[in-house]
């Protein structure tokens, strides 16, 4: 006889969990009480919409579901934030909400929500759990529906009184994960087709991806001489000094990469959806049919079709395909070798940074500098904003796992984002870059890395402006500025006054001395750089964008 409680928490354990990241409530407090007395670490939050993007970040990194506990009502409506950014992303999540009791159901009770109706749109189940004997059958189904076919968050609801029924039933399994193997005529059609064609491009994307799937597919690329791009915030895919790489497909995408896309007689989209963000609104490739041949590989049938008509559509996860891809090689040297190293030439000078700008910091010497005194196996993040872009065009990622950046372009993630990267892997350094803007939204995580001493180092790109926003004002409306100026805080004082390490760079030559001291404290860091809202994009000024330049 176990209480619901027990039987959510011995069915977590039975599938493998470790890690928990919660704001805590009334509402579950019988499933806290239960996570008592295991090893599951638990990483209480400062805010739920932070919780839910640590769940986020593990999923990501790990391709388990991440695991996020918070209270009804505005707890799970702070959550949702989290919850959108699995969904767009592609990330195993579940989200467990604790709920009024059933007998209150129905009548707008305290913080109450109906949570099948209000998350359908951002979750790919909603459940609520009436029946505690039921718990391991939910929770098991979770896991699966998080990991199956396109990958995405779960939502458990759990009324509190069902949370404290001592009840009997089945002892949890854990789940079993679906696959769906490429078949071997598939793989000889897509053979067929690269040795028919004078221009393939290959565009890796979205999840379900390892370590060992990204190294053998780079030995296929290598094969047959492919130029290989890497979908938005997915360049982890494929190592940057391989000669095999084109560059990513994202927002201000080298244009050279672009016409190669428009231009290809083929492309293999393996892995990801190609979205609007990727696919430069649907232009590079035209939906629903686009104007090259296109081989669409993805782990979930409803997905194949559904914005591109393929010539050749495979329904399997980018692990099993890429393994059916073991020992296929051309039968005569591709035509295409200059091409594809003429293509990783553009982008090794499209990767350069600028040495001048306006202002006294310079972002692309910082850029450079982080680039010779990181290791390979760096984690970084990030949120959404202009500042990105540094990271995303002027970072060479070299491994797998390596990266945790939302394509949902949802502000306030890094941070969060760092904390869970770091708590999953102490031994590697993570850095987040996040703006001004984007860090406000949930620096309060700052406090979680502090309390659990997990020494992130933080480089805030501080103009003073929510910059996107900004350039596209200055563009739509020039000279006319409207609700896009902000007041900041001392981010170095508030480091120190939450616990960490804080440093201020006004000068482009301050930065190496202070994230040298930043490594050194041990302590999670803020470092403060003060840069000219003039540098809005890397190439162009605000004033550059106001007159049309």
């Amino acid at each position: 006889m176990k209480t619901g409680g027990q039987l959510i928490v011995d069915a977590l354990v039975a599938n493998g969990v470790k890690r928990v990241a919660c704001v805590p409530g009334e509402s579950y407090l019988a499933v806290l009480d239960a996570l008592h007395d295991t090893d599951v670490d638990i990483l209480v939050c400062r805010q739920e919409g932070g919780a839910a993007m640590m769940a986020d970040c593990w999923g990501r990194l790990t391709g388990e579901p991440g695991i996020c506990m918070v209270t009804r009502g505005p707890g799970a409506t702070n959550a949702s934030a989290g919850l959108h950014i699995a969904r767009q992303d592609s990330i195993p999540m579940i989200l467990f909400i604790g709920q009024v009791q059933r007998d209150a159901r129905e009548r707008e009770a305290f913080q109450e929500v109906e949570y099948r109706r209000a998350f359908t749109e951002v979750a790919k189940w909603v459940a609520e759990i009436d029946d505690a004997r039921r718990i391991p059958e939910f929770v098991t189904r979770a896991f699966a529906v998080a990991t199956s076919g396109r990958p995405g968050p779960v939502v458990l609801a759990l009324p509190e009184d069902m949370l404290t029924d001592t009840v009997e039933t089945v002892e949890p399994q854990a789940y079993m994960p679906v696959e769906a193997h490429p078949g071997r005529k598939q793989v000889e059609e897509l053979a067929g087709l690269l040795e028919k064609a004078e221009r393939p491009l290959v565009i890796l994307g979205g999840t379900r991806w390892s370590g060992e799937s990204v190294a053998a597919f780079a030995d296929f690329a290598e094969r047959w001489s492919l130029p290989v791009a890497c979908s938005f915030r997915r360049q982890m895919l494929f190592d940057h000094q391989d000669p095999n790489y084109a560059g990513d497909s994202g927002i201000g995408i080298n244009p050279a990469l672009g016409k190669e896309i428009r231009e290809a007689d083929l492309i293999v989209l393996l892995g990801g959806r190609y979205s609007e963000m990727p696919s430069a609104t649907y232009s590079l490739l035209k939906s629903p049919y686009p104007q090259q041949k296109l081989v669409h590989v993805y782990p979930d049938p409803s997905e194949l079709g559904r914005v591109y008509r393929p010539d050749l559509a495979i329904c399997a996860a980018p692990d099993d395909f890429v393994a059916a891809l073991e020992g296929l090689a051309p039968k005569t040297a591709p035509r295409w070798a200059a091409r594809t190293t003429a293509m990783h030439e553009s982008y090794l000078k499209w990767s350069t940074p600028p040495m001048e700008g306006p202002g006294d910091v310079q972002m692309g010497p910082i850029m450079a500098w982080l680039e010779e005194n990181t290791g390979e196996d760096t984690i970084f993040t990030n949120g959404a904003g202009n500042y990105a872009t540094w990271v995303h065009r002027f970072h060479r990622f070299r491994r797998f796992g390596t990266q945790a950046a939302p394509t949902s372009g949802s502000m306030g993630y890094g941070l969060p984002a760092a904390v869970a990267a770091k708590q999953l892997h102490p031994e590697r350094e993570v850095i987040c870059f996040a703006g001004d803007g984007c860090f406000m939204m949930h620096g309060q995580e700052f406090a979680t890395a502090v309390r659990y001493n997990l020494p992130i180092i933080t480089v805030v790109v501080n103009n003073g402006i929510y910059g996107t926003i900004r350039m596209h004002q200055e563009r739509e409306y020039p000279g006319r500025v409207s609700a896009t100026d902000l007041t900041n805080p001392d981010f170095a004082a508030l480091a120190v006054a939450y616990g960490g390490h804080g440093e201020t760079v006004e000068k482009t030559e301050d930065f190496a001395p202070a994230f040298l001291r930043a490594r050194a404290s041990g302590k999670p860091a803020i470092i403060e750089v003060k840069l000219d809202p003039e540098a809005i994009t890397p190439t162009r000024t605000l004033s550059d964008i106001r007159s049309g330049k």
